[in-house]
């Protein structure tokens, strides 16, 4: 979990009820160091909570929908999913591995280019 974030507060500006499914999903995206596919979120939700796989994908969707969560595409491994943007976790680059297709959050700034001009 991302210690600067409210999700509550995130949620209520974007006109959403701070349900505990979508704090959970938020937590999960927020405190990891690279975007996760939806797979792994639910497998991650269910070592705590009683949660259907249709219910993250949902939230999921619902999240990306309304700007807190970023969609990416997964490099042949379907969607994968990070916190967008916000005041707390600026625009950042992405470096996906070819050989392991590993996909790492790279440092706001470490390319000599604004990554909003290629999103």
């Amino acid at each position: 979990m991302c210690r600067r974030c409210d999700y509550k507060k995130m949620l209520a500006a974007n006109g959403l009820d701070p349900t505990p499914n979508r704090l959970r999903i938020l937590e999960v995206i927020g405190a990891n160091p690279s975007p996760m596919g939806a797979p792994e979120i639910f497998k991650t939700l269910r070592r705590t909570a009683d949660i259907n796989r249709v219910t993250v994908y949902r939230i999921l969707d619902l999240l990306a929908e309304t700007g807190l969560a970023m969609r990416l595409s997964g490099f042949g491994r379907g969607l994968i999913y990070g916190l967008a943007p916000n005041e707390n976790h600026p625009p950042h680059p992405h470096f996906h591995c070819r050989s392991c297709g590993a996909l790492q959050c790279l440092q706001p700034g470490i390319l000599p280019w604004d990554v909003r001009e290629i999103q």
